[in-house]
């Protein structure tokens, strides 16, 4: 049995191993706040979010298959709460039930009979559901899953499952045939069906045919010989037996992997629809094909963080492959820059995303270069690391991948870090990659606006004439002035003299 809700051909990997950037990322996108959401303190859920989130899908048809799937479960919340429930009970209780020491076929016989006998009650239920709520999903992945429970979980199967758990009882005793092997060694024991006697047979009325023996109550070595002979017989039926509780097993781990990443998105949603923010199933393009274009694309992860409704932005990138933003400090770009790199990862999990509405290509990695804090720690210099970081960065990504940089190289002077940041964009740029970039070094952005690059576009957030911030991005040419005097006036409260000014160095 398969559950087959995450890929429609084959398990999600929980085991799979994360991106090598992965700490990064998450770092920088603060992708935790996201897997608290889904998780609800559930340290499995969070678990399960941070692999799905971070292992990417790289086909749109991929993608969609798990976007209808979640979409069924957005429609029927409670009863793939329900479902997930009852995978991890059946887990939960399977665990409780002695198992130690099973170290002979007759302890492993009893445990997988125990393991089997709680299983085929909760697989019931299963089939109940699927009985009664099969005809509400209209996704692919659901319908092959609830046709699936009805086909193998029949009512044949539990008839003849519940029989042979009857029969493993021995009731009757247990009858075992074997062969004379060298030197009289008896060899090829296999465990026979105990024929049911007639009421004659059970009063001894009746004839028997063969021989028989009596154990003396003290002759220990016989028991002995007579326990040995009945592991012997019995051997290939408990391990036959454990397989297949092993088996069912498996199904309800994977049916609670799998369903456990729909419950963490129904835990995002409702905290998302709690607040009133918009969420939409974003169109997966191709990922030869530039395209990404949104409306009131906001970050998620911003907006479960403060109880105030987030300001989302529009954007038209199709067939940009730098997309350069500037503007007044604390006026948006940084987190319309966490938005972007959210949403994408979210996109390419088969997640809705936080947006009125989101078109983007797929691409095979999504890399952050985001400013670092001082550390005390750091052997070298600020731009080292960043330096040390971008090589880092340089040796893994690939012409499908998307970099977001967040003040890169402002670790120097303006010259020195415009100078690098513009080698290290062209060398990205020729090699095919797709870059973000959020910079206040003017000589840097202005030098590329100056050239009318026609895949470039270029952002700048809006700062109304009193100084007040909208947080909204527009197309724009980078300016040369760092809004120095805002700083001024919010600490000090008036305005200084006026003064030119070249550079803005103040930082976003």
């Amino acid at each position: 049995m398969k559950a087959f809700l995450m890929h429609p051909d084959q398990d999600f990997d929980l085991q799979r191993e994360l991106p090598p950037h992965q700490a990064a990322l998450t770092q920088d996108l603060e992708l935790d706040t996201l897997f608290d959401a889904m998780a609800r303190g559930d340290q499995f859920l969070f678990q399960v979010a941070e692999r799905a989130v971070l292992s990417s899908l790289q086909d749109p048809e991929a993608i969609i298959y798990r976007q209808q799937v979640l979409t069924d479960c957005l429609q029927q919340p409670a009863i793939v709460r329900e479902l997930y429930g009852i995978a991890v009970e059946a887990l939960q209780r399977e665990k409780k039930i002695w198992g130690v020491f099973m170290n002979s076929p007759d302890t492993i016989l009893h445990h997988s009979m125990q393991v089997l006998e709680l299983f085929v009650g909760i697989l019931k239920r299963l089939r109940t559901i699927a009985d009664s709520h099969a005809g509400k999903f209209r996704s692919e992945g659901f319908t092959r899953f609830f046709a699936m429970l009805a086909a193998d979980l029949d009512n044949e199967y539990f008839v003849i499952v519940e029989a042979h758990l009857q029969e493993l009882k021995f009731r009757r005793g247990v009858l075992v045939s074997a062969e004379l092997g060298k030197g009289n060694k008896g060899i090829h024991h296999i465990l026979r069906r105990t024929p049911e006697l007639s009421w004659m047979e059970r009063l001894s009325l009746g004839t028997r045919s063969g021989y028989g023996f009596t154990i003396p109550d003290r002759d220990e070595n016989g028991f002995k010989a007579l326990e040995d002979l009945r592991a012997r017989g019995i051997n290939q039926v408990a391990n036959a037996l454990a397989q297949s509780t092993d088996h069912i097993r498996s199904f309800f781990a994977m049916l609670r992997t799998e369903l456990g990443f729909y419950v963490g998105c129904l835990n995002l949603h409702e905290r998302l629809a709690d607040k009133g923010e918009p969420t939409c199933f974003p169109q997966p393009v191709a990922s030869d094909t530039r395209a990404l274009a949104a409306q009131g694309l906001y970050d998620v992860c911003l907006a479960l963080h403060i109880n105030a409704r987030v300001v989302g932005n529009e954007v038209d990138a199709d067939n940009r492959s730098l997309v350069m933003i500037t503007g007044a400090n604390q006026g948006g770009k940084s987190t319309f820059l966490r938005s972007v790199g959210v949403a994408q990862l979210m996109l390419q999990c088969g997640m809705f995303v936080g947006a009125h509405s989101l078109c983007a290509s797929v691409v095979d990695r999504v890399f952050t270069h985001f400013k670092r804090e001082e550390d005390a720690t750091m052997e070298s210099g600020k731009l080292d690391e960043e330096l040390s970081r971008m090589s880092e960065i340089a040796d893994a990504i690939t012409p499908y991948s998307m970099l977001l940089c967040n003040e890169s190289f402002a670790a120097t002077n303006e010259r020195e870090g415009s100078e690098i940041a513009r080698q290290v964009i062209r060398a990205l740029l020729d090699s095919g990659v797709v870059v973000y970039f959020v910079t206040h070094l003017f000589d840097l952005a202005h030098g590329f606006y100056q050239q009318e690059l026609a895949t470039a576009l270029f952002l700048r957030a809006e700062r109304q004439p009193d100084g007040r911030r909208t947080f909204r991005l527009v197309e724009g040419e980078p300016l040369p002035t760092s809004y120095g005097e805002d700083s001024y006036r919010r600490i000090f409260g008036a305005a200084p003299d006026p003064a030119p000014a070249t550079v803005a160095d103040i930082r976003p």
